[in-house]
C-alpha cells in the first residue's frame, strides 16, 4: 500500500503497465458497463453550466437522454453518475466515423469553448476512488475491454501512475504527485537492493 495524504493507493497503481490503446478498444468503456461514468459531487454545477457549450458536441441520441434524465442521474448505487442512452453507452459520449468512442465533454474542451476537460472518473480510468470519512482508497480496475492498454503499457513499460500523471495532478495537485512518485521511486530503489 502506498499512501500520500489522505489517500491510500493499491501497489498495482505502480506495478501494472498500462496506456490507453483507443485504435484496439475503440473506447468500449463508454458503452459497457451498467452506469454511467462516476461523477463527483462538485462536477455537477459544472455539469450544469457547460451543457449549452457541450450540446453541439453530442449525439441526438445523447442529447435526448440528458435532456429526458438530467446532466446526471443519482443511480442504483445511490451514487452520481452520467445519464445513460438506453443503459447501453454514456448519453455524453459520440461514435466518430471510425467507429471509436469520443467523449462529447472533452471534445469541447479541446475545442476551446470549456475548461472542464471531463469527469475526473473518466481521466483517471483504470483507477477507480472509494471515499470514506477520512480517506480516499484509490485501486487500480481490472476490466478484459482493457487488454490492449495493459499490452501497449507492457510494450512501451509505462506504470499506471506514470500513465495517469495529469489525472493524477489534476485530482491531487503536483506537490501530491511529486511525492507519490518519490515514495515508488524510493520503495522501487529498495526492492534493487
Amino acid at each position: 500500500m502506498i499512501t500520500i495524504g489522505n489517500a491510500i493507493l493499491t501497489d498495482d497503481i505502480a506495478d501494472k503497465l498500462f496506456v490507453c490503446n483507443i485504435e484496439k478498444c475503440k473506447g468500449e468503456c463508454c458503452e459497457a458497463g451498467d452506469l454511467g461514468a462516476p461523477l463527483d459531487k462538485e462536477e455537477l454545477p459544472i455539469l450544469e453550466e457547460i451543457y449549452e457549450a457541450v450540446k453541439p458536441f453530442l449525439s441526438k441520441a445523447g442529447i435526448r437522454a440528458i435532456e429526458a434524465q438530467g446532466k446526471y442521474v443519482l443511480d442504483v448505487d445511490n451514487e452520481f453518475s452520467t445519464p445513460m442512452v438506453k443503459g447501453e453507452a454514456c448519453a455524453y459520449a459520440v461514435k466518430e466515423k471510425n467507429g471509436v468512442w469520443a467523449c462529447g465533454i472533452e471534445k469541447a474542451h479541446l475545442a476551446g469553448k470549456i475548461d472542464f476537460k471531463k469527469p475526473i472518473s473518466c481521466h483517471l480510468y483504470p483507477i477507480r476512488i472509494t471515499k470514506y470519512d477520512d480517506f480516499e482508497a484509490l485501486n487500480y480496475h481490472r476490466w478484459d475491454i482493457c487488454s490492449p492498454a495493459c499490452s501497449l503499457g507492457e510494450a512501451l513499460g509505462v506504470p499506471v501512475y506514470r500513465f495517469l500523471k495529469d489525472a493524477l495532478t489534476r485530482k491531487y495537485g503536483q506537490e501530491w504527485y511529486a511525492a507519490l512518485v518519490a515514495q515508488i521511486e524510493n520503495k522501487e530503489n529498495i526492492r534493487v537492493l
